[in-house]
Parts: structure tokens; C-alpha cells; sequence
């Protein structure tokens, strides 16, 4: 008897059958998406506004003229990006602890909490910038920065803070309560068994949609332009008043999908590796 194993007939012939079928789909993928950008080319360029919309939009020596003073603003995004979205991810982390404890006492501390994450998750990130951008400096509090790019990243801050508080609540409570049972018997106190057994697997939970959110923060951050604050989005609209040449737009756009893109692509390959574990309970009540 030979002591080297080989495959038998009818297992070469499946993996030949999926050699096939993988070969055929790549195909018709191939096919069908050379279809659709040819359609989409001749569409575009066949349009009786293209000659001009292409002046407007996609001009090379525009691009290259505004893309240092935009990527100079793309910096400025970055910057409120990161602050925004650690301040946003230790602030939700704790209000998701202070809305899931059951302590009798604290239920003013818990009614606060919910109206918090209920009013911010509930308007629009927009109006939130509005209000804070011109709201807080009629105050006219003398402590308080009242700068475009403070006021937009705590605007950022407060909205994201509540959307992540849910999703870190929805995380906590997916930790079933025998692991709370066995960490209460093994001597650990209340505090204690939150910490170390509670939140490390509720943070585990809810990773694929907490860095979902931190990528929609990344385009987010854009929207402090409206403040005032010279970002990529300003430093375009800068480059198009009185040109009225679009292209730095575009510049912009591409910018972000730069930094977007490979950050989606990086989060699609950490959850395919995960393969969704646990995900899916802690995503129920924390959609956005």
C-alpha cells in the first residue's frame, strides 16, 4: 500500500467544476462591467452639455493649480477627523455605561443621558452645526473658543457621541448575563465585572459598526466649511469664487476618496476576517 493519499476522481472533478465556474463568473463580470462603462462613456460624452461640462469640471491645469491649497485644507479635516473621533468613542463608551447601569440612584444621570442621545441622534448633523456655530457665540461666554474649527468639531462631537453611545449600548447588552453571573460569583464587584468582562467583549461586538461610523466621520468633518473654517471643501469654494470653474470640487472629492476609500476597503477586509461574530445582535437598536 502506498503511504502518499491522493485525491479521487469524482474530488478532481468537483474542483475542476469550480475551477470552471469561478472562471465563468470572472468573466461575466468582466463582460458585464466593460457593458456598463462603455454605456455610461458614450452617455456622458454624447450629452449636448458635455464639451462644457468638461471645461467646468474636469480641466488638468485647474486641478493642478487648486489641489495644494486643497490638500492643505484636507489637513485641516484630518486633524478634526481624529480628535473628533477619539473624544467621540471615549465620550459614547461612557455614556453607554452610564445608560445601561441599573443603579436606583442614578436614574437622573440615566434620564439625562437617553434625552442626550435621543435629541442629537435625532437632528441632522447639519442643523447641529448651525445651532452650535452661531448659537454658542451669542452667548458671548468669555472661557469658550469660539473659532470655526472649535465650534464644528464639538458640533461633530456632540452627534457622533450619541450615535456611538447606542451602538456601544447595543454592544453591552448583547454580553449575556452569565458572564455577569459568573464574574459576580468569582468575587469581582459591580465596577469591576463592567470593566473587565462587560466592556472588553461589548467593544468586540459592536468593532465593524464602530469603525463604520468613524469612516462617516471622516466625510463628516468636511461640513465645518459651513462655519467658516478653511478646509478642503472651503479651500475649493475659495478656488471657484469668481472662476467659476468646478474643478476644484472634483479636487476635493478625490481627495477624500484618497483617505475613504482604502479606510472602507481596510474595515471590509477586518469584518471579513471576523467573519460578522457577534456583530449582528450588537447592530440591533444602534442603526444610525
Amino acid at each position: 500500500m502506498s503511504g502518499h493519499w491522493a485525491p479521487s476522481e469524482r474530488a478532481l472533478a468537483r474542483v475542476a467544476y469550480r475551477r470552471r465556474r469561478r472562471r465563468r463568473s470572472f468573466l461575466v463580470a468582466l463582460a458585464s462591467t466593460v457593458v456598463v462603462a462603455v454605456l455610461a462613456v458614450v452617455v456622458l460624452v454624447g450629452s449636448p452639455g458635455w464639451e462644457r461640462a468638461r471645461e467646468a469640471f474636469f480641466d488638468p491645469v485647474e486641478f493642478v493649480d487648486v489641489l495644494p491649497a486643497v490638500a492643505q485644507g484636507l489637513w485641516l479635516n484630518l486633524r478634526v477627523w481624529v480628535i473628533a473621533g477619539v473624544i467621540a468613542v471615549v465620550g459614547g463608551l461612557l455614556l453607554a455605561i452610564a445608560r445601561t447601569t441599573t443603579a436606583p440612584a442614578l436614574f437622573p444621570l440615566r434620564a439625562v443621558v437617553t434625552i442626550y442621545i435621543d435629541v442629537f441622534r435625532g437632528v441632522p448633523v447639519l442643523l447641529v452645526l448651525l445651532l452650535v456655530g452661531f448659537g454658542l457665540p451669542a452667548l458671548r461666554l468669555p472661557w469658550l473658543p469660539i473659532t470655526a474649527v472649535f465650534l464644528g468639531t464639538l458640533a461633530i462631537v456632540l452627534t457622533y457621541t450619541a450615535y456611538l453611545a447606542e451602538i456601544f449600548r447595543a454592544g453591552i447588552e448583547s454580553v449575556h448575563p452569565s458572564q455577569v453571573a459568573a464574574a459576580r460569583a468569582l468575587g469581582l464587584t459591580r465596577g469591576q465585572t463592567t470593566r473587565r468582562v462587560v466592556v472588553p467583549q461589548a467593544v468586540r461586538a459592536v468593532t465593524p459598526a464602530l469603525l463604520n461610523m468613524i469612516v462617516a466621520l471622516q466625510k463628516d468633518s468636511g461640513l465645518i466649511s459651513i462655519l467658516g473654517a478653511v478646509d478642503a471643501i472651503r479651500a475649493a469654494e475659495i478656488a471657484v469664487t469668481g472662476s467659476y470653474n468646478f474643478t476644484a470640487y472634483v479636487a476635493a472629492g478625490f481627495l477624500f476618496l484618497l483617505i475613504s476609500v482604502p479606510l472602507t476597503r481596510l474595515v471590509d477586509a477586518y469584518n471579513a476576517r471576523r467573519g460578522g461574530r457577534g456583530s449582528g445582535r450588537a447592530m440591533v437598536g444602534a442603526i444610525r
